[in-house]
């Protein structure tokens, strides 16, 4: 698989991420469902915004990880947040990571009204290719 980052712009450097990113030569994709800061038994895990966001990225990683993939494959990342203003002063932790890894992906952040479970902060949607 190749992937090439198309950024016709440079600001989006240092949020970690890409306008776009185009796959050629891939042999298997990769659509995740949005994870949450949901334990092993599916029951939401009490946190504030910095809590939700590394279970979520954990919970993204283990599904990753069991499908045979890692960061370095995905191509898009979705955030869903019930709020923007707390949700910005915890994302350099996610650049971080997602940096540690080599991953830049094309990206969407999202403010909705709820998420499936009324405690839940945030939600990240993940596709992969490889």
């Amino acid at each position: 698989m190749e992937k090439t980052l198309i950024n016709p712009w440079h600001w989006q450097d240092q949020l970690g991420y890409a306008q776009a990113v185009e796959v050629t030569q891939a042999h298997h994709t990769l659509y995740c469902a949005g994870q949450a800061a949901m334990d092993a038994n599916g029951t939401p895990v009490e946190a504030d915004m910095a809590g939700q966001l590394r279970a979520a990225l954990d919970n993204v990683e283990a599904v990753l990880t069991t499908a045979g993939y890692n960061w370095s494959h995905v191509v898009r990342l979705n955030y869903f947040t019930t709020s923007i203003a707390d949700f910005f002063p915890q994302y350099g932790a996610v650049v971080d990571r997602l940096a540690q890894h080599q991953c830049r992906a094309a990206s969407t952040l999202v403010e909705v009204k709820a998420l499936a479970f009324p405690n839940l902060l945030v939600e990240i949607e993940v596709t992969a290719a490889k």
